[in-house]
């Protein structure tokens, strides 16, 4: 910012001198008028700096900044002719010159004190304005991170409330596989701890915590569940938010076995390109008994806020049925 201020004035020093040689001045009395004139001027800019810092009239005293313009440019254009006149006083031909261009010495100082002064209003108005959207987007990824949070924090007792029920259900006819529930659902929490700090992991993670989900709904309903997860390898080094695929599977858990008798598959398939990771999760249902898209509950809709909120997209989460198949897809761009 100096180097910038001090070139500008440099450039003027130059300009000056040449309009004054073409005046009549020889190049040593040219560049010292120039000089003196400059520097001066530069004295009134910084003290313009200095009062718009500490004072910045409103909408009702704005003529406060003409008065102050003119009152400087007073100031200066007195004091230029006055150490001008006491350094050639003996040059009769300068002195009469001197005289002669006051007035138009004085337009010259009102004109450049009021560019400065507006330019000194600009940078000042644009520091304030970044410094407000700063501010506010400080306090949006503020409430973003605690809803973000509070939505991870919604979908772990949600997920832990359906398991101890199935446990409880365990208990009394199969201890043992109540046991093993137990330990696997220690697992999964303890899991979901460790990610919570992590806003991003690689699908890969992900599908390794989703195994532990997956491994204590097996105990729940034994054989009746099938996953299949197809993913290729490019995909499985993408990134997604983590613990986004869990309601995602729980939801078509619950509509593909909740309404239906027999095995049931549940597939995964993922997969990816450069810019964007498509996760696909399919389920049966039974047209007759369950409405898929009206039944989607809380699961889904805390994965389609997290996504807008990460990604401001409302696209990314879409569902469609094909022969009483629920497929729900999501899609991850690579960049935030």
């Amino acid at each position: 910012m100096i180097l910038t201020y001090g070139a500008w004035w440099i450039i003027w020093i130059v300009i000056q001198t040449w309009v004054l040689h073409s005046l009549g001045l020889d190049w040593g009395h040219a560049c010292v008028d120039a000089t003196i004139s400059n520097v001066l001027l530069t004295l009134s800019g910084y003290v313009t700096e200095i009062t718009s810092r500490y004072y910045n009239p409103d909408k009702h005293n704005r003529w406060f900044r003409f008065a102050w313009a003119i009152a400087l440019a007073v100031i200066c254009s007195l004091a230029i002719n006055w150490i001008l006149a006491q350094i050639y006083f003996d040059n009769h031909f300068y002195l009469t010159f001197l005289e002669k261009s006051a007035p138009l010495r004085f337009v010259y100082a009102f004109l450049m004190i009021s560019f400065m002064g507006v330019i000194s209003w600009l940078m000042r108005q644009m520091k304030e304005e970044q410094e407000s959207k700063a501010r506010k987007n400080d306090a949006e990824n503020l409430l973003r991170e605690a809803e973000l949070s509070n939505l991870r924090q919604q979908i772990q007792p949600h997920f832990l409330f359906n398991s101890l029920n199935s446990i409880s259900a365990l208990v009394g006819t199969r201890p043992e596989e109540a046991r093993k529930m137990i330990y696997q659902l220690s697992d999964f929490l303890r899991g979901t701890l460790k990610k919570d700090e992590q806003q991003l992991v690689t699908l890969s993670e992900e599908l390794q915590h989703l195994q532990l989900y997956l491994e204590i709904e097996k105990v729940r309903f034994g054989h009746r569940l099938i996953p299949q997860i197809d993913c290729d390898e490019e995909s499985l080094k993408m990134k997604l938010p983590s613990l986004l695929l869990q309601p995602i599977v729980e939801n078509a858990i619950k509509f593909g076995l909740y309404d239906t008798i027999g095995e049931v598959i549940i597939k995964i398939t993922a997969k990816g390109n450069e810019k964007l990771l498509s996760v696909h999760i399919e389920n049966p249902y039974d047209s007759e008994t369950s409405k898929p898209k009206q039944g989607t509950g809380f699961g889904l809709n805390s994965v389609q806020r997290r996504l807008y909120l990460l990604y401001a997209r409302n696209d990314l989460l879409t569902v469609q049925t094909q022969q009483n198949i629920f497929i729900t897809s999501v899609k991850i761009p690579q960049s935030l």
